[in-house]
């Protein structure tokens, strides 16, 4: 029988994250994986995606050669290489994985694993004693009724992320991140894309006019976007035939986009008696569930499914068992990056929910600022929220290229409770995108230098 203070079942962010720390507070670890460590997030989404993504984003700037004096001629894209990039870096980064596991000591199974009662976990023929247990196992796509992926012209992620063709017409079905991520990738190779979002707005849990002006942005891009639409039915033959709000509309292929459902089925939570809320394993403010001893992180949890979110809780979570006091994960001050054509980067509260609150909405657009205008990049905004009264940084909502490098400014202000005082004596350096942030805040309390 192999015993250890702590299983760890999954080995995405958050898996691999807590077994690195509960090794670094001595506990004897161990943890199941029944794929490539590293989880969704390194193998099928954040990484291979952010790959393809910068394939599309040299594209364009290739495109702007000849405006800035370089002449580089007809341009052309080989899909499969780009394809071919993105899995050898995931491939790559999951050996890295492999490689901090065996320096922090964490013993690696491999299989599913199933929890037979608390303090027991099987993994394969294995049976592992822990102490404590930390699920981990993730999310994966949701099905949309009964229309599912089938490998050929109704793509998942997987599927989009490693195509056998490049479809001429494409639909995308749900408009959050992942959607509008692959709308930029694919508009950019020259698919006429179709966005469709059942919701008001894309980017449902963005900002409005955050919302609004990446929809413009997209529309520029030759992207069709369909909002308050629902797809009602696809039959696949030769062609996709999507039945969009009545209408039949034909396609070379869809994506489905259309959000994430807990990796429960085979772990054994139902047998256990583990809550669940919507789905996902509830769990108080250090990640600890219903059942003593039993831990929950990550995308398993519910929203936000977000990679640092996961890896955060893993700290608290293994903190806690170690013995140690961590601060509660405050879901607010998480930000959000969308890695489309224009970025888009938030944190904090959004202007719809500071309604009957006293609040300063301060915003800078990015044509103003000096180092986007020499770069080409100016369609963007940078846009903060205040308390009308104390003056602390309520949120914070980007739309531009390179925005999700800049959230962390607004993330560490928001972290320390800054004020609009503290951020407007903060000396940001010329010429960078960076003094856009503090444009936003002087012009929240009308002391706006460049506008």
């Amino acid at each position: 029988m192999n015993e250890f203070d702590l299983m760890v079942i999954g080995g995405g962010p958050g898996g691999y994250a807590a077994a690195i720390r509960a090794s670094q507070l001595g506990l004897s670890v161990a943890l199941a994986e029944k794929e490539a460590l590293g989880g969704t997030c390194l193998n099928w989404g954040c990484i291979p995606t952010k790959s393809l993504l910068h394939s599309a984003e040299l594209l364009r700037n290739l495109g702007d050669a000849a405006q800035l004096g370089i002449n580089l001629g007809e341009v052309h894209f080989d899909l499969s290489v780009m394809v071919s990039e993105s899995r050898r870096a995931a491939e790559k980064l999951s050996q890295g994985i492999q490689h901090l596991m065996k320096k922090n000591n964490v013993r690696i199974f491999a299989g599913d694993s199933v929890i037979s009662a608390p303090g027991l976990v099987r993994v394969g023929e294995a049976e592992i004693l822990a102490d404590n247990i930390i699920v981990a196992t993730g999310a994966s796509p949701r099905r949309l009724g009964a229309i599912e992926p089938d490998g050929k012209l109704i793509w998942g992620a997987r599927e989009a992320m490693t195509p056998g063709f490049l479809p001429e017409r494409l639909l995308i079905v749900g408009a959050g991140a992942i959607g509008v991520e692959f709308a930029s990738f694919y508009a950019a190779l020259n698919s006429k894309v179709t966005l469709l979002e059942v919701a008001a707005q894309i980017l449902p849990v963005e900002d409005s006019e955050i919302a609004e002006l990446a929809a413009t942005a997209f529309r520029a891009q030759g992207i069709e976007i369909l909002t308050g639409c629902s797809l009602e039915n696809l039959e696949s033959n030769e062609t996709v035939t999507a039945l969009i709000d009545g209408e039949a509309r034909e396609f070379d292929a869809v994506i489905l986009s259309v959000g994430v459902q807990a990796n429960l089925s085979g772990v054994g939570v139902d047998k256990l008696g583990l809550e669940l809320i919507d789905g996902f394993i509830a769990v108080n403010e250090v990640q600890q569930t219903n059942l003593p001893g039993i831990y929950a992180i990550g995308d398993v949890t519910g929203a936000p499914c977000l990679a640092h979110k996961a890896t955060h809780e893993a700290m608290i979570a293994a903190e806690k068992i170690a013995g140690l006091q961590p601060h509660p994960i405050q879901k607010k001050r998480i930000p959000g990056c969308t890695y489309s054509y224009p970025q888009i980067a938030s944190i904090g509260l959004k202007e719809a929910d500071l309604k009957g609150r006293p609040f300063k909405v301060g915003r800078f657009p990015l044509y103003a600022n000096g180092k986007a205008v020499v770069s080409h990049q100016t369609d963007g905004l940078v846009k903060t929220l205040f308390d009308a009264e104390s003056g602390e940084l309520l949120g914070a909502h980007l739309i531009g290229e390179g925005v999700t490098e800049l959230i962390h400014g607004f993330a560490i202000a928001i972290g320390l409770e800054a004020t609009e005082e503290s951020l407007i004596q903060t000396i940001f350096p010329h010429p960078t995108v960076s003094e856009a942030m503090h444009e936003s805040v002087l012009n929240a309390f009308g002391r706006t230098l460049h506008l």
